[in-house]
């Protein structure tokens, strides 16, 4: 008798509805290989619920914050309960685009200049990218938000309409705009599983183009690029999937610029939607949905 795994979907984040399309993908799959499956979308004293269930593994379909930054991670653990993708402190530091990027520095991976702009106490933002010698136009995005939420190229003239959008955020990240290709690689059980190069019909692969069928991207898998550069991808992503000690499965968000990499960041719970990359890139190395879905259950754990 397979064990019962409960599977956690929705969430607080402002990502709640991909969440809830990777979740019902998951069950489906799930049920296919004949588990028994109880779901629960985790708010209010959904502590309560959980021991109700008494789950011995939970596929965790969340994403955003609550979800994939430690913080549900960290309840289950002190709950003994095995649970899917990467532990707290991977996911914690992941999610946080400012400490994963100074990693990103130490192990000599190619990451775009950046800085922390504090709406309270920086300087001038203007007289911050002079000082940064980042020029226009550059990026601005939250700090700790997922499916390129909140995620702005802006330009000298539109900068400070974008800047008031996210001053909610308080702080948040200033980059370097990369032009280039986007080059997404896949990583599970610490082995790089494949590279996949999208082609956004928008300005960029934005929260629309991931997940509305109506934007058009243009998926190409494998990424057409040549042998050599294909493998360094692959690598760079698996070094920094070890670096951030992440586990199960992730992917890394690439620009491809004149003839260098630069990792944008990495995803420790990618979306698990028809329209995902991960289950794209499994497909095309023979893993079918339900298998890659399953896996990921038999490589659930605790202290991780």
């Amino acid at each position: 008798m397979k064990n019962m795994i409960l599977v956690l979907m929705g969430g607080m984040s402002v990502e709640k509805e991909i969440s809830i399309l990777s979740g019902k993908a998951c069950i489906k799959a799930l049920r296919k290989k004949k588990y028994k499956v109880k779901v629960l979308d985790p708010k209010g004293n959904f502590i309560n619920e959980i021991r109700k269930i008494k789950p011995k593994i939970v596929f965790n379909a969340l994403h955003g914050r609550f979800g994939e930054d430690g913080y549900i991670q960290s309840i289950l653990e002190s709950e003994k309960i095995k649970y899917t993708h990467s532990g707290v402190l991977a996911s914690s530091i992941a999610i946080d685009k400012e400490i994963s990027k100074k990693i990103f520095i130490n192990k000599k991976i190619n990451t775009p200049k950046f800085f922390v702009y504090n709406y309270n106490n920086s300087l001038n933002i203007y007289t911050l990218i002079k000082k940064s010698k980042i020029n226009f136009p550059i990026v601005i995005k939250p700090i700790n938000e997922g499916s390129s939420i909140g995620v702005y190229i802006c330009t000298k003239k539109n900068l400070n309409k974008n800047l008031e959008k996210l001053k909610k955020y308080n702080r948040i990240l200033v980059e370097k705009y990369i032009p280039g290709r986007e080059i997404q690689v896949a990583v599970m059980n610490n082995k790089a599983l494949g590279a996949i190069e999208l082609k956004p019909k928008r300005k960029f692969y934005d929260y629309c183009a991931k997940y509305s069928s109506k934007a058009k991207t243009k998926h190409i898998m494998p990424a057409p690029l040549e042998s050599k550069k294909y493998k360094e991808v692959l690598r760079i992503a698996r070094k920094a999937h070890l670096s951030l000690g992440c586990q199960g499965i992730t992917r890394s968000d690439f620009r491809y610029y004149k003839n260098k990499f630069f990792l944008l960041e990495i995803n420790t719970q990618p979306g698990m939607t028809n329209l995902s990359l991960v289950p794209e890139i499994a497909a095309y190395k023979g893993i079918k949905f339900e298998n890659l879905v399953e896996w990921m259950v038999k490589d659930a754990g605790y202290d991780r």
